[in-house]
């Protein structure tokens, strides 16, 4: 897994936490710690990958180290196991392991969830086809995070083998605020309060973000909270001054306060080219936030359209403010979309999910007690 704040790294890691509560030996393999894993909760191991530099090498050979990280972590803690995120280069390393195991008599199957990257960009470059195909079919067991990931992985690798989809979950438990919404500091004249976080790639459209808020800011007093970092930040908040409503938006960055800033959030805004699932999404909606989005990927069986908030299709910016209007114009209007963002995220509770994972692993190993991961 990628011990990171995007949502593969917090599913892998929320799914390892939730596990462990079960009882089961959860062991995190990755070259630095998550930043959601709690190294004092019970049943719970972190691994760390070292990857030596050698100036022979201009690109240590990470996948190397962490198939030999795996091959060392299963023989001495006698996993069950190897669930990994990512077809490359985890599922490929997890072969490689596997390959070195079976050498000394010991199996271990590979579960392999596809997130999204690893099919819809990373894995359509010619050069790293033919390992992401190679890693799917190998395999034992296959998920995905939605349905229109699992059409795109089809639909682009000859794929030998079932996906199964399952969604990615919400742990409510850790969405419902402990301290007061206290909105005043953020909105203290009262106004509607907007909410967008990302790591902000070009594949997020940050600018379409604050497109989309000052046709908001044209109708109605409101204010924006961005939320995370990355390469397109500098060119997001020069164009919120470019376009008139810098005072009005507030750049945070990477922040693990998630839920404080959602209780607070009057409606969150997610133009994304294209996202295989939308995590950030159910996260606000769990929190009662409606959502404008795009129409992209597997957006739709999270967001659905005219019930918990708004689809456009990707750089849609007029509709996007207008659909966020319709939202945000009366506060009776506005509670009917949050309470119907809230019932939709129900759908997605880790309770419901959870089972799902457990299936396939009693599945792929033939045991239905203690799995050690």
């Amino acid at each position: 897994m990628y011990p990171t704040f995007g949502g593969s790294g917090v599913v892998a890691t929320e799914l390892g936490k939730a596990l462990a509560g079960m009882g089961h030996q959860v062991h995190f393999i990755t070259y630095s710690q998550p930043v959601r894993l709690d190294m004092m909760s019970d049943n719970i191991m972190y691994h760390e990958v070292n990857v030596p530099n050698y100036p022979l090498f201009q690109y240590p050979p990470y996948e190397t180290a962490l198939a030999s990280r795996m091959v060392d972590v299963v023989k001495r803690e006698k996993l069950d196991l190897l669930h990994v995120h990512y077809a490359i280069p985890h599922a490929f390393a997890a072969y490689m392991a596997k390959q070195i195991l079976a050498a000394e008599g010991v199996l271990i199957p590979i579960v392999t969830t596809l997130h999204g990257t690893d099919i819809t960009l990373v894995g359509r470059n010619p050069n790293y086809r033919p390992a992401v195909q190679f890693s799917i079919n190998a395999s034992d067991a296959v998920t995905s995070v939605s349905e229109s990931l699992r059409r795109d992985t089809m639909e682009h690798f000859d794929i030998e083998r079932d996906i199964q989809v399952i969604p990615n979950f919400i742990d409510f438990d850790m969405y419902q605020p402990h301290i007061p919404c206290i909105k005043k500091k953020w909105a203290p004249n009262g106004e509607r309060l907007i909410t967008h976080i990302s790591n902000f790639r070009r594949v997020k459209r940050t600018g379409d973000v604050i497109r989309i808020f000052a046709g908001i800011r044209e109708q109605l007093p409101a204010r924006l909270i961005m939320v995370g970092d990355g390469p397109e930040r500098d060119n997001t908040e020069q164009l919120a001054y470019d376009m008139g409503v810098g005072d009005y938006v507030k750049f945070i960055g990477k922040s693990t306060e998630i839920s404080p800033i959602l209780c607070i959030t009057d409606l969150f805004l997610l133009p994304s080219e294209t996202e295989s699932f939308g995590l950030a999404a159910l996260e606000a909606m769990a929190c009662h936030v409606p959502v404008v989005s795009s129409n992209t990927g597997g957006l739709p069986e999270v967001n659905i359209h005219g019930e918990t908030g708004f689809l456009s299709d990707v750089g849609n910016v007029e509709e996007m403010s207008e659909y966020a209007i319709k939202i945000l114009a009366d506060i009776d209007t506005l509670n009917h979309y949050k309470e119907k963002a809230y019932q939709q995220a129900q759908r997605f509770n880790i309770h419901n999910v959870l089972p799902m994972y457990l299936e396939v692993y009693q599945r792929v190993t033939g045991v239905s007690a203690e799995v050690n991961v």
